[in-house]
């Protein structure tokens, strides 16, 4: 008989579980393309269930309490059923990539079943040239990007003649009682300050003088920056429907603008993130001298041995798109030297810190905490960009290869934009989500992100 386990979800994880709502579907996803033919749908169940023990967590649903009262809980689903996780779609003909992210938009939109296990995976068949795809959602309370991907490389093969592992027999083991959760509820507000206050000085443990004293001066930078003048218009109220849509580039491209002009591949992906909203605002004639579209930039803090580990590991920092300046090479240099200030500056702790002082909070606060903050109107964040290293091997499911993987990252509840960056092998895909009666130019946006890497690239060229 299996043992009762009481698996607690972390501060951050339960934020964003909290935060989910009609609106919000806090998922975020992928389609990963695949060469035919097209496998039938029941050997993609069978294929799905024989990977389950490896990621035990897809085979959870979370626990709560009415009111909040009690942290909320991973407990075995006791009526889990693959067929409820692994779902069968086509696409309309002809097949292209126009109706693939039509039906893919239509099926990230929806929201997952809060009370089943917090994932899906969609066959979606009917592409043109005997090509067929498989569509991911993926719980935020569950991986962050990073963990998303250490997911996939679990569940996708890495030999093209692998064999499906033996399915086995699975039984769940019982959940918390509700005084089992109260008694761990008590002991763990006791010893929980002292828990959070000692990670939180372990954040700063080891800092020197000089290294607090560049923290303190980059939150006075930081609090400069956000009073330069954002495109607070962008923001505004979301509905439920949303529009996908992507673009992709070779690696070596991005890697050659890097040699040139220097910077990281994430400084570069953001200068040309920065001219597609350029072009934007120019469409919408919005675009004004010193203007910026302010960013929310996740940033890992995933340790080397914490490949794999099924949870949230990240920080964010604030991140100014100058968006008026016209030179795509000035507005490299910009934003190179704004991370590079804000990495100095250990910008990024500062999320974290708060993050690990809301531990603190009992769980009904924290519930309304997380509420609050995703769905009140703010004009302080225009969009969320995310750039995750993907899988640099090829990947395999059933033998047919993947031959592309596109991302999708959810928007918030006044944020009405987000892009994805994923790179799978020698390709990096620019996945940009978007509100659908807000934003029905988000064609533009793919558009600025091509023209955007096509001055870049032709700069280096000069």
């Amino acid at each position: 008989m299996p043992q009762n386990t009481m698996n607690r979800m972390s501060t951050l994880d339960a934020e964003f579980f909290f935060a989910d709502h009609d609106n919000v579907p806090l998922h975020m996803g992928s389609v990963a393309v695949f060469d035919g033919p097209a496998p039938a749908y029941t050997d993609v169940l069978r294929l799905f269930e024989s990977k389950l023990p490896r990621v035990p967590r897809y085979r959870q649903v979370v626990r709560t309490v009415p009111g909040q009262i009690l942290r909320p809980v991973w407990a075995d689903d006791e009526h889990f059923t693959i067929r409820h996780q692994v779902r069968h779609a086509t696409i309309p003909a002809p097949g292209g990539d126009e109706q693939l992210r039509a039906v893919a938009a239509k099926l990230f939109a929806r929201r997952l079943d809060l009370s089943r296990p917090l994932w899906e995976e969609w066959l979606l068949t009917g592409l043109a040239d005997g090509r067929w795809a498989i569509l991911s959602k993926v719980h935020h309370c569950m991986a962050d990007g990073i963990g998303g991907n250490d997911l996939m490389t679990l569940v996708f093969d890495t030999d093209p003649e692998a064999s499906p592992p033996v399915r086995v027999k699975w039984a769940p083991a019982p959940g918390p009682s509700l005084a089992e959760r109260a008694a761990d509820e008590v002991r763990d507000a006791v010893t929980r300050p002292l828990r959070q206050l000692t990670a939180t000085s372990g954040l700063l443990h080891g800092a020197k003088p000089q290294d607090l004293l560049d923290f303190g001066r980059g939150l006075g930078e930081s609090a400069r920056r956000l009073i330069e003048p954002s495109a607070g218009f962008l923001n505004g109220p979301i509905g439920p429907r949303r529009r996908w849509a992507w673009t992709a580039t070779s690696l070596d491209e991005l890697k050659q603008i890097r040699k040139v002009h220097g910077g990281t591949i994430n400084d570069v992906v953001l200068a040309v993130i920065t001219g597609a909203f350029r072009d934007l605002l120019t469409e919408r004639h919005k675009l004004t001298d010193g203007l910026v579209v302010r960013s929310l930039v996740p940033v890992s803090t995933r340790g080397p041995d914490e490949s794999g580990v099924i949870t949230n590991l990240v920080s964010a920092v604030l991140a100014n798109l100058p968006v008026s300046e016209p030179d795509p090479l000035r507005r490299l240099t910009m934003i190179r030297q704004q991370m590079d200030s804000l990495k100095h500056r250990h910008q990024e702790v500062s999320a974290e810190i708060l993050t690990t002082m809301l531990g603190l909070s009992a769980p009904m606060v924290l519930a309304l905490g997380a509420q609050a903050v995703f769905r009140a109107p703010q004009p302080l964040v225009q969009t969320v960009t995310t750039n995750v290293p993907g899988p640099r091997i090829p990947l395999y499911v059933l033998g047919r290869r993947m031959t592309a993987l596109h991302p999708y990252v959810p928007i918030g509840n006044a944020v009405r934009i987000s892009i994805a960056i994923l790179s799978y092998v020698d390709t990096v895909s620019f996945g940009v989500t978007a509100d659908y009666d807000s934003v029905p130019d988000v064609d533009v946006l793919i558009q600025g992100i091509q023209r955007g890497l096509a001055e870049l690239t032709g700069a280096c060229r000069a």
